[in-house]
């Protein structure tokens, strides 16, 4: 990514950084390590995650972190890059063998297959991260889960495998 800025690939560097400490590591320490003294992450459509720092460790150190299927697969779609912001799109794919009430509140562990759009919004502040606002839609995972049967909750199926198919060059994590 040479067309980015000097700023831009810090940015870029601190995120790849926070990522694989979630989803490689599964260190809650070392995500810290790459967010800012008072950090704050947001799943939006399950209202959960942390303000502040010792909040955040606590969702990723006691809900999160150690509830993550084993088979969970991230593919990167696209990033745009701001001024002080990564937003980037992934298609999540996981088999739900596990009770995650960080993103499905109260749902017991259904054994179905999940692939879903997750688009994150990440803040930063002198090169570490700030913020992430995570937005899903709650009702395509929660049909594909078998919890909810309606129309409208079956329309986003498949959006997940028509964007990879449609994106030039997706980037698994």
């Amino acid at each position: 990514m040479s067309n980015l800025t000097t700023h831009q690939q810090t940015m870029l560097a601190a995120w790849q950084q926070h990522t694989y400490a979630e989803f490689g590591l599964k260190d809650p320490e070392a995500a810290l390590a790459s967010m800012t003294e008072d950090p704050y992450v947001l799943n939006i459509p399950s209202g959960t995650g942390g303000v502040g720092r010792a909040a955040v460790h606590q969702f990723y150190a006691d809900q999160m972190l150690p509830n993550l299927p084993p088979d969970l697969e991230l593919v990167s779609l696209s990033q745009i890059f701001g001024d002080d912001r990564i937003v980037e799109e992934f298609v999540i794919r996981f088999t739900h063998t596990l009770k995650m009430d960080w993103m499905l509140p109260g749902v017991s562990v259904t054994n179905r297959k999940v692939e879903f759009v997750l688009v994150g919004i990440v803040g930063f502040q002198g090169g570490k991260v700030a913020s992430e606002h995570l937005l899903w839609d709650q009702a395509t995972v929660l049909y594909q889960l078998g919890i909810l049967d309606h129309p409208t909750a079956a329309a986003g199926v498949g959006s997940a495998a028509q964007l990879l198919k449609l994106s030039p060059r997706p980037v698994t994590a």
